[in-house]
Parts: C-alpha cells; structure tokens; sequence
C-alpha cells in the first residue's frame, strides 16, 4: 500500500467520523442529504459481497466492516432518532435515476460478467455520483454549515487522493489497469470542483460557506 492510498483511506475514515459527530453533537441532520446517504449504504453493500467469498487482509477485511456499520448507522439516525430535523422537501434529488444509470452502466461495461463482479462495477458507478443529491441540496439552500463543509471535502479529498494512488500505481506496478475505477474516480472529482473553489476561497479563511449569489 502506498502513501496515497493510506491517505485516502485516512481522509475517508475522517469524513464519516466528522458527519457521525456532527449529527450526534448537534442531535440534528439539518443540511445533510438522506438521500446520499442512503446511496452510500448501497454503495458498501454491493461492493463488499466478497467479505463472504475470501480473505485479503486483516486490514482490508476491517475497513468494509467499518464502511458497511457506519453507513448503517447513520442512516438509522437519519430515518429514525433524527427524523423531526430531517427536511425531505430539501432532498429532493431524484436517485432512482441514479441508480438506474449505474445498474445500466454496470451491465454494459462491467469488470467481469459475473454476479459479484457487476454489483462491484455497479458500486463504483454508483459512488462516482453519490454526493449528487448533497450537492443539489446544498446548492437549493444557498450555504451549509463549516461541519458539514468539512464532511464534504474529506470525501472529495478522499477520492483526489486515490486518483493520485491510481497514477503511483501505474507507474510502479506491472500491468495495472483499472480503466472502470479510473473514469469513476475522475467523474466523482470533477462533481466536486465548484465545492473546493468555495471551500478554499472561504471556508478556510474562517468564512461561512455560501454560493456565490
């Protein structure tokens, strides 16, 4: 493993270690988008079926663990302790059409014809466009929260980093091609370009974040 892959896997851990805080300190799931998270539950589950199949790492076998638990988890809250402060008419993105893009996609290029390997190519399809719905939430409120703003950029960051793992990958290891992760993870990044450009220009000169007008 290389320094850019323990490092997204670092930044992903933090993302969902931020939202889990956020929601159990604020004992509210204002400004963040069910629908996201309900995407990335689906996302883990159908990706993480070969926890079942065979054993790669003590390592590796942990973090699907973790990612699958606390996906779960807050969902749960979302649906159901934090329900009251949950705004649907705000989340109001429609992911059926997500899905079935990714499930279409999945089918015509997936990494293998078999059961597991479509559901896995089907996962990466479908987490390249996930934040989608958060995305669109926060562009109809206008801001969010510095929280939230930085539980948004760790999964961002997140995938930035595996397309520089990617690259490291290529260039030291004997024929790696990924061509399906590849296209995703740059996908994925580009949704959040608009995001960074206000993350960097005001979040983090201690500013709030809002759209521009």
């Amino acid at each position: 493993m290389n320094i850019f892959r323990l490092s997204g896997d670092l930044l992903h851990l933090a993302s969902i270690f931020i939202l889990i805080a956020r929601l159990q300190q604020t004992k509210s799931c204002v400004g963040i988008s069910l629908k996201t998270q309900c995407l990335y539950l689906l996302v883990f589950a159908t990706r993480y079926l070969d926890l079942f199949l065979g054993f790669v790492s003590v390592y590796n076998t942990l973090m699907k663990i973790f990612f699958l638990a606390s996906s779960g988890y807050i969902v749960y809250l979302m649906y159901s302790p934090l329900k009251a402060s949950y705004d649907k008419s705000l989340d109001s993105f429609r992911i059926e059409y997500i899905i079935a893009s990714a499930a279409v996609v999945a089918l015509a290029f997936p990494h293998k014809y078999s059961v597991v390997e479509v559901l896995w190519s089907f996962s990466i399809y479908l987490e390249s466009v996930a934040i989608i719905p958060q995305l669109f939430q926060m562009t109809r409120t206008g801001e969010a929260d510095n929280i939230t703003s930085h539980y948004v950029f760790a999964l961002g960051g997140y995938r930035a980093l595996y397309i520089l793992n990617w690259l490291y990958r290529y260039y030291t290891e004997d024929n790696y091609v990924d061509y399906i992760s590849w296209i995703a993870g740059i996908i994925q990044t580009v949704l959040y370009g608009d995001f960074f450009y206000i993350y960097f220009t005001r979040v983090l000169k201690g500013k709030s974040f809002k759209l521009p007008v």
